[in-house]
């Protein structure tokens, strides 16, 4: 009866120290790909998916300082999943604008 307990217990106690482990993973993550989408030069060539990355990302982090780890893990994923949208974005109007017969991408004003 008493090993169950202790089972149960240890059980719980290893599930709980997940969640800052699980949400630290996927942000950086999600910082990494965000670092790719820069190089990709996403800023300008896929500002609505670099925005929305960058918001995800900030609102995961802000997510993890409040201890709820669970949406600090849906807010990063959803950050990972627009930064890549972002870098493959600014990657496709680029060779687009390498195909010949093309008019070069420009980046929009500022």
């Amino acid at each position: 009866m008493l090993g169950a307990r202790f089972a149960i217990v240890l059980a719980a106690a290893t599930l709980c120290a997940c969640g800052p482990v699980q949400s630290t993973s996927f942000l950086m993550d999600a910082e990494t790909m965000l670092e790719a989408a820069r190089t990709a030069q996403a800023e300008k060539l896929s500002p609505y998916e670099w925005t929305a990355a960058n918001l995800y990302l900030h609102k995961s982090k802000e997510e993890v300082g409040y201890a709820d780890f669970e949406q600090a893990v849906d807010y990063a994923k959803k950050a990972v999943d627009f930064a890549t949208r972002a870098r493959d974005g600014a990657v496709k109007t680029v060779r687009r604008s390498e195909r010949p017969g093309t008019v070069p991408a420009t980046p929009r004003p500022e």
